[in-house]
């Protein structure tokens, strides 16, 4: 960990990120949404046979906090590049909505996680579960963190979740080896967990559009911030010669937006991962979740009686694309600052550094990017 420079967020650097950060700068500061974080640190040294070192976890995003009455959030997805996994985006896709908590962890580990979230629902809306035909269709996404965590030894079990799930609170959140995060990589520096928001006026009105990303993606050469190429100059300690990581990102709002409008606006985090330079490779699963919070109806008036949905036109939409790719480029940027220097262990005995802040700020500066 580099100990020269206090672990600031970018805006705190001076980085010339545009756009009116919410409160927290955080998913958090749209109402209502929760954040919690299970951890996992264990162990020292090298792979030995067949065990290692853990670092992992699950991050836990309630778009409904603790709401008892269960209530359809509106959704859509996007996948830039197929190579990995989010459970229960079938029916988002089809149906528009889904219930309950949204979790990241481990390639290994979705079914640990979907197994908590199952249970976490079934226990927290007792009632429906008990007298009513439900079925739970948790989302539960996943990035690989074998570079750094001994990813194979299942260390990820439904009590972390459970974990994550009841920490969850709102304000300013952790970032960087936190939750699902911890055991990430971004463009071959230490990665993981980030946030930011972006403030959209919409017809005389305030509303927020906030994002969690867990980041593991990305090579070097690519890296590029506000313009300026980052990964061209600070070149040590690479780690890869090919990508093989992926990027999990979660877009929330309170905007009153049907399922096809989120959709699109999921589609536009692939803009903003696109901002540090990464194409999409081939080995990485680029995933886009947006959620909006309003139309808050209970499960039994949205499948037993007619219904409004109020929404915003679609021509209203460009400063809230743009938001959307302005919070994800600065969660990411949030991501690796706030992350600390971890031990490899495939291959063994390197050391995936984080970004030192004034050599970032000093690239920046040279390229007139700061604030």
């Amino acid at each position: 960990m580099h100990q020269s420079v206090k672990k600031l967020r970018a805006r705190e650097l001076g980085l010339a990120f545009e756009g009116e950060a919410g409160p927290s700068n955080a998913i958090t500061d749209v109402p209502g949404v929760l954040v919690g974080y299970s951890t996992i640190i264990e162990g020292v040294g090298a792979l030995r046979q067949g065990h290692g070192p853990v670092r992992t976890g699950v991050t836990a995003i309630l778009p409904r906090g603790r709401d008892k009455a269960m209530k359809p959030v509106w959704a859509g997805f996007h996948a830039l590049n197929g190579n990995g996994e989010v459970t229960g985006v079938q029916w988002i896709k089809h149906a528009g909505h889904f219930y309950g908590p949204i979790c990241i962890t481990n390639t290994h580990s979705v079914g640990a996680v979907h197994e908590a979230v199952t249970s976490w629902m079934i226990e927290h809306h007792a009632e429906d579960y008990r007298a009513k035909h439900v079925w739970a269709l948790p989302v539960v996404g996943e990035t690989y963190d074998g570079t750094l965590n001994d990813i194979n030894g299942l260390h990820v079990r439904p009590h972390h979740a459970r974990a994550a799930i009841e920490s969850a609170a709102n304000g300013r959140i952790a970032e960087g080896n936190v939750g699902g995060g911890t055991g990430m990589v971004a463009y071959e520096f230490k990665g993981g967990t980030g946030t930011a928001s972006q403030v959209v006026r919409l017809d005389g009105e305030d509303f927020t559009v906030g994002v969690l990303v867990q980041a593991n993606h990305g090579l070097r050469d690519w890296f590029t911030v506000l313009g300026a190429p980052v990964g061209r100059h600070l070149t040590a300690d690479r780690l890869r010669s090919t990508e093989q990581g992926s990027i999990i990102v979660v877009i929330a709002t309170d905007i009153p937006m049907l399922p096809h409008q989120l959709e699109r606006v999921a589609q536009r985090g692939a803009i903003g991962i696109g901002r540090h330079g990464t194409p999409g490779g081939n080995n990485s699963g680029d995933m886009f979740l947006a959620f909006s919070t309003a139309n808050q109806i209970t499960r039994d008036e949205f499948i037993d009686a007619r219904r409004q949905m109020e929404c915003i036109p679609d021509e209203w939409f460009d400063p809230i694309y743009l938001a959307t790719v302005r919070a994800v480029d600065e969660a990411i940027v949030n991501a690796m600052l706030a992350a600390e220097d971890m031990e490899t262990l495939k291959p063994a005995g390197k050391v995936c550094r984080a970004i030192d802040p004034a050599a970032l700020v000093g690239v920046l500066a040279r390229y007139g990017r700061m604030a």
